[in-house]
Order: structure tokens, then sequence, then C-alpha cells
């Protein structure tokens, strides 16, 4: 076991790490590299960091199983708000930027272009997760239900690779990307699943000679 010293040290380096990507964006727009539409780049940073932080959230238990390393879920928190804090970034930049808080304009977005739909439907998934995201609430909820609601974290990041796919429309690359990293996450958690609820059963098998 990690001194908690080191544990914090690690921590705040991983911290650290999780912010440069906002980092980038705003060294970027200090020096004019954000491109001929500034917000479209922001738009698609945002998202980007959003789906990653999604799904290295969701590598950190497979990741604990297959390297050995259960000390790894002490980060799984933080990256899940991280996920959250760019998804609000990536909401915000097409409410402000793009739509000046036109609610009007917005709800009719929301409700005609799919791809937006999707997207608005994978944030409000996040929104839930982040909330409930302290101890306290885990206590309050029961560590069970507590379980169950964070499933919705999947939902979650299907939701942002059909949002991705459906604006992209012709370079498909990253979204398929992403949805192929989603799958195999998904597909760990059923074999995960299925072997820890076959361990009990061949633990009180007999071999016939006795």
């Amino acid at each position: 076991m990690q001194p908690p010293r080191r544990n914090r040290w690690v921590k705040g380096v991983v911290f650290c790490a999780c912010l440069l990507p906002l980092a980038s964006l705003i060294v970027d727009g200090f020096r004019d590299k954000l491109g001929a539409n500034p917000i479209e780049t922001i738009t698609h940073a945002t998202g980007d960091s959003t789906m990653q932080f999604l799904l290295i959230t969701l590598s950190i238990t497979p990741l604990r199983r297959i390297l050995g390393r259960p000390d790894l879920i002490r980060f799984r928190r933080m990256l899940g708000l991280f996920a959250f804090f760019y998804g609000v970034l990536h909401l915000m930049t097409w409410m402000w930027l793009d739509k000046f808080f036109d609610l009007h304009e917005m709800w009719a977005d929301v409700v005609k272009r799919r791809f937006i739909t999707a997207g608005m439907f994978g944030f409000l998934c996040m929104l839930p997760l982040a909330v409930t995201s302290t101890t306290g609430w885990i206590r309050r909820l029961g560590g069970k239900n507590w379980q169950r609601l964070h499933r919705l974290i999947y939902l979650s990041a299907a939701a942002g690779v059909v949002h991705y796919y459906w604006l992209v429309k012709s370079d498909i690359r990253m979204p398929a990307l992403y949805g192929c990293i989603l799958a195999v996450l998904l597909a760990l958690r059923i074999l995960f699943r299925a072997a820890s609820r076959k361990a009990p059963a061949t633990a009180v098998v007999r071999p016939v000679s006795e």
C-alpha cells in the first residue's frame, strides 16, 4: 500500500494531466491558433475530451483486473468528474458561443437535429453521475443502488458515440474508434461478470475420486 503522501502526489499529477486539453485550448486561443472557425475547434476539442475521459473512466475496472492493480480505483471518480467537466464545456460552447443562450433556437436544435438530441441525452445521463459522485451519496443510496445508477456511464458513452457519428456524416473514423473501444470495454465487463459468477460454483466441485 502506497504512503498517503505519495498517493496525494500521484493524484495531483493525474489531476494536472487531466487539465492539459483545456490548457492546450487556452494557449492556442491566446496564440490565435484555433483556426478559421474557433467555435468549431473548441466544440470538437471539448467533445473529444469528453469521450476520451468517459472511455478512460470505463477502462479503470478492467485494467485493475488485468494488471492486478486494485489501487487504480482511486482515480476513477476524478476521471469521471473530468469527463463531466469537459462535457459541460462542450455544452456551454454550443449554448453560449454558438446559440448565445437563445432558448427557442436551442430547443429547436434539440428537437430537429438528431445529433444534438443524442448529445443532450448523453449529457443528461452524466448529470446524476456527477451529482452522486460523493461518498455521502454512496452512503445515502447504498452501494448496490449507487453501482446500478452509475451504469448510466455506458449509456452516456454510447450516446456520445452516436452523437459524434451523426455529426461527422462522412469521416467516421474517430466515432468508429470510440465505438470499438466502448464495445471492447462492455465485452470485458460481461466476461468478468460471467467469470465471477462461475467462480463460486467451481470452488465447491469435488473430484470424482473423493
